[in-house]
Parts: structure tokens; C-alpha cells; sequence
């Protein structure tokens, strides 16, 4: 039986767009703690000769920020911030006597020391590193939509199918060959049928499902949640759902059953005549769950990193979770060897667990254990997380079951036999769509759809002109960002919403000047190609996006009309 970890890294668009709290410290932050630390354990793992065939997603917006040179400038100066945190730390805490705090901030210190010294070995190009782990046979990298765009929501056609056809074309332009795996955002489907999703949203009486678009743009397989497929409950997000008090995770869940059909099996999705046909992978609950539970997963154990106190001036963290009860002000401090412990002891009992839903799956037919989960829950959200994969790697490989695959190995070696229908939904809170609208986002969309209509009910007739095209190019570019299911999202969250509603109103506020400028005459049309310009170096993502967008206008594959 194989295990296959799926890991699905993603950031909107943030680069050029401030630096603190929610600009480019964001994905500087991601780097540091998930992105350099992820590959140091595969390096490591590359190394000792031990097997970690991750299937590793990248989404396309994310790729073109981590291998830009704005980028790797605003990197440098990150870095360069923490190392001076943690000389003003180390200096105030051994003037406070307070030793413990000492030798956790020299932990940073060191570990930042090596992780910069890492960006520095493989070129400041973080894409490329992990695209050497894939030439070499070891890990499988996978694409998305173009900036994660909720794609059941998208209100054309032309517009899922741009998001997914730009997502393999910068797949292949960055890592230099075709994706076989698509992570839909946010596991988010929804099947043929009519679409009518809100009052002021156009009824259309018959619109294809999201597998139609994937194998249209020549995705061979994509993940699924659980309750789509009817194999369980939904999980949430991030393990939103309370379980029953005292609920033990190594055991079979009764939320999970009965299931009409089993996580253990890859299946086809029913396929529409003439139209491409498309693997999905079902998330495994009761895996999943030991490490995505907010309420009895691993990362909440008393010895790790605690997330939420922080110090100021500085950003840095030097205190563990201690307890689940223990308030921000009883933390003690962080113990790095400790929790190093805890993390290989952990990653040999998720070991244990996976050997044991094989031994009993086996009889069952069961073929896989799939386990997707956001990248960034692994060193940014759970400090320790990027050891315990590199721990788990080698637990697998000294106890020989379950076999680790990466997605397209699994599915050479057992193509799926069955069909399956899939239900509407996502991974999001509640199964639905309703992390991404209600009646707080729902402005939103009414403001996407009649972009949307605009941009597609115009562009076609004007494509292929020198005085148009650059136009055109950039006001795709703005709705592709304004697209983005990040902005809803954070909205619901209330996190940080006025970021993201200043964000999203910032690139329909371009992408509408653009379109203005298109409609007009020549000296209108003239300063659309200035601001084009001017929008381009502080949005400057897919260079070949007006190819792409040809090739939309071009053709419709068949069985994508309804």
C-alpha cells in the first residue's frame, strides 16, 4: 500500500506591495520558516540515500514571486532584520539573567546563520532547488490555478480556464517541464449543472464541472476532501471541526463512517464523452486529522515553538506551548533539543499509525493513504513541522510499510478502476463554499463577475494589436490577482481584512483604468500603455500571458460547452 504526502504551498501577491505586517515580510517569513527549512530536510534526506518522494504544489503566483530578484532583495534585507534581533535579545537577556532565553535566541541565531547560508548555495532561487529535488528523480512538483482563483465561483468559463491554463504554462516556463498534478484552490469543486451561486450572480442553466476545465488544460490528476467523495466528514481548513472530548485519533473515527466509498482507493471522475480523464485523490481523515486537529494534533504538544507570543521589537518567538490551558504570560522558555525530540518521536508514531491503516485497509482493497496539507502548517505554523517530514521519511524507510509515492509513481503502478461522482464543496469550514461567500464577501463577487464580462466581452475583438496588447496583457494580469481566493478569505477570517480589501480593490481599480483606456481613442489608448507600463513593474508576473490568452480566445475544447 503506498503513502502519498501532498503538500500545497501558496501566497497571493505581495511583493510591491508594502513590507510590514502583511507585504513582503509575509512570504520572507514563509521562506524562512517553511520554504529553506523543507529543503534543507530534503537535502538530508538526498544525503543518507533515504527515500522522500514528496508530491510538492507550487502555485504559479507563488513560483514568480520566490524566484524574482525583488524577491531575493527583500529576502536579504529580512534576514538581515532578524540577525538583529537576535543580538538585541541575546544582549537584554543576559542582562535580565535570564539564561534559558539566552540559548534559545542563540538557537536562532544559528539556525538563521544556516538557512542563509543555504538561499546563498542554491542562487537565492528557491524554485530552482526544489526543481533539482524533481530532475533527480526524488519528489514530484505540481501546479495550480494561476493566483489560486476559486474557481467555482468564477462566474466564465474563459476565466477558469485562463487560471488553469496560465498555472501549466508557468509550470512548465519555471521548472522547465508539464505538471501531471493540479492542486484545484482550495479543494474547492463543483460538478455540471446549473449555476445560479447568488442573487446577483447571471443564472446559467448548464456549466461544466471543475475536473472538465483540469483535464481540458491537460492535468492528469487532482486532490479531493473526504466528504466529497463521500468518504467522511469534512476536516475544515485548518482542522476547524471540535471532536468529541477525549476522542482518540490513533483509532477508527466514527465520523467517518459508514463512507460510500473508501479514502484508500484513487478514482476517476466520471467522464463527460470526449473529454479528458482525470484521477482525483481522496484526503485520508483519520491521517490527516493526527496532524491537522488544532485539538489534539501534534503541533499543539506543551514542548514546541508557541506561535502566538512573539517579541517585539525583533518577531521573534522564545517560548514553547508548555500547556493548553497555560495563558501567554506562563509560557517557558523554548527547549530547541526537546522539542527536536518530541518531533522524531512523533513522526515514528505517525509512522506506527499509517503501518496500522494499511494492515487494516489492505483486506479492504485500500491502494493509498493520501495526506494533502498547506505547506506552510510545516515550520510556520508548527515550528518543528519540517523535521518531523524528515523524521517520518526515515521511520517509513526502517519499518519498509507503507511504501512512500509521490502522486503520478501511485497512479503508473495502480491506475484507477472505479468512477466516482463528486458533491459540491471545498476543505474550507463547514465543506463549503461559505468561507468564501457570505454575506461579508459577497460585494466581492458581484464586482469580479461584471469585471469578468467585461474583460472577456471586450478583449477578443482587440487582441493581436501592437497599440492594444500590452494593455490587454496588464488588465488580465490585474484580474488575475484581483482574483485570488486569499482576499475572501482574509475577509472571513477578519485577520486582517483591510489588507485584503484594499488589495482587492487596488487591482480592480487598475484592471477597470486599463479597460477604459482599451475602449478609448488613440491618445487614451496611448496613456493605457503608459500605466501598463508602470503597473507592470510593480505587478510583474507571467510574462507570457498573452499567449495564453490567445489561446483561450482561439478555441473551446468540446465538451467544455454546455
Amino acid at each position: 500500500m503506498d503513502f502519498l504526502l501532498a503538500l500545497h504551498s501558496h501566497l497571493p501577491y505581495v511583493l510591491n506591495h508594502g513590507r510590514w505586517p502583511h507585504g513582503s515580510d509575509w512570504i520572507c517569513e514563509a521562506a524562512v520558516d517553511t520554504y529553506l527549512p523543507l529543503l534543507e530536510s530534503l537535502n538530508g534526506l538526498e544525503t543518507e540515500g533515504v527515500p522522500g518522494p514528496l508530491t510538492l504544489g507550487i502555485t504559479p503566483i507563488l513560483a514568480n514571486q520566490l524566484g524574482s530578484q525583488t524577491f531575493a532583495t527583500e529576502l536579504e534585507a529580512f534576514f538581515r532584520q532578524r540577525f538583529e534581533a537576535c543580538d538585541e535579545a541575546i544582549a537584554s537577556f543576559e542582562a535580565e539573567h535570564e539564561l534559558p532565553l539566552v540559548a534559545a535566541a542563540e538557537f536562532w541565531r544559528g539556525r538563521l546563520n544556516r538557512l542563509h547560508r543555504l538561499f546563498d548555495r542554491i542562487g537565492a532561487n528557491i524554485p530552482a532547488a526544489f526543481g533539482h529535488h524533481e530532475s533527480a528523480g526524488r519528489i514530484e512538483l505540481m501546479s495550480s490555478a494561476a493566483t489560486h482563483g476559486f474557481l467555482p465561483l468564477l462566474g466564465r468559463e474563459e476565466s477558469i480556464r485562463l487560471q488553469l491554463m496560465v498555472g501549466r504554462a508557468e509550470h512548465e516556463r519555471i521548472f522547465g517541464r508539464a505538471p501531471a498534478g493540479c492542486w484545484v484552490p482550495e479543494c474547492a469543486y463543483r460538478p455540471r449543472g446549473p449555476w445560479h451561486p447568488h442573487p446577483q450572480a447571471r443564472y446559467q442553466a448548464m456549466r461544466p464541472g471543475v475536473e472538465e476545465f483540469v483535464g481540458a488544460a491537460g492535468f492528469k490528476y487532482f486532490f479531493t476532501d473526504s466528504h466529497l467523495a463521500q468518504a467522511g466528514r469534512p476536516l475544515g481548513l485548518y482542522g476547524e471541526s471540535a471532536l468529541p472530548e477525549g476522542f482518540l485519533l490513533a483509532e477508527e473515527s466514527p465520523l467517518d463512517l459508514p463512507a460510500a466509498h473508501s479514502p484508500y482507493r484513487t478514482y476517476q471522475v466520471y467522464p463527460r464523452k470526449g473529454a479528458p480523464r482525470v484521477a482525483t485523490l481522496v484526503r485520508d481523515p483519520r491521517s490527516s486529522r493526527q496532524v491537522w486537529s488544532r485539538y489534539q494534533g501534534y503541533p499543539g504538544d506543551g514542548s514546541y515553538l508557541e506561535f502566538h507570543k512573539i517579541r517585539f521589537p525583533g518577531g521573534l518567538k522564545f517560548w514553547k506551548v508548555t500547556g493548553p490551558n497555560a495563558d501567554l504570560g506562563d509560557k517557558d522558555p523554548y527547549d530547541p533539543n526537546g522539542a527536536r525530540a518530541r518531533a522524531h518521536g512523533h513522526a515514528g508514531h505517525f509512522g506506527w499509525l499509517l503501518s496500522d491503516i494499511e494492515q487494516g485497509e489492505r483486506q479492504q482493497g485500500g491502494e493509498v493513504i493520501v495526506t494533502p496539507f498547506d505547506t506552510e502548517l510545516f515550520g510556520h505554523w508548527w515550528f518543528e513541522g519540517t523535521d518531523f517530514l524528515g523524521d517520518l521519511y526515515r521511520a517509513m524507510a526502517a519499518r519498509g510499510t507503507p511504501r512512500p509515492s509521490t502522486a503520478s509513481d501511485h497512479l503508473d503502478r495502480q491506475p484507477p478502476v472505479l468512477a466516482v461522482e463528486l458533491a459540491e464543496g471545498s476543505w474550507g469550514a463547514n465543506g463549503d463554499f461559505s468561507k468564501w461567500l457570505n454575506p461579508e464577501t459577497e460585494w466581492t463577487w458581484i464586482k469580479l463577475w461584471s469585471a469578468e464580462d467585461r474583460f472577456w466581452d471586450t478583449v477578443p475583438a482587440k487582441l493581436g494589436h501592437e497599440e492594444t496588447d500590452s494593455i490587454i496583457a496588464q488588465a488580465g494580469r490585474e484580474l488575475l490577482l484581483a482574483q485570488a481566493s486569499d482576499w475572501q478569505f482574509i475577509i472571513s477570517t477578519g485577520a486582517a481584512g483591510d489588507y485584503a480589501t484594499t488589495r482587492f480593490i487596488g487591482h480592480l481599480e487598475d484592471f477597470h483604468r486599463l479597460m477604459d483606456a482599451l475602449v478609448g481613442d488613440g491618445a487614451a489608448r496611448e496613456r493605457g500603455r503608459a500605466l501598463a507600463a508602470e503597473l507592470r513593474e510593480r505587478d510583474d508576473v507571467f510574462p507570457n500571458l498573452l499567449e495564453t490568452l490567445r489561446q483561450v480566445v482561439a478555441s473551446e475544447p468540446a465538451h467544455l460547452t454546455a
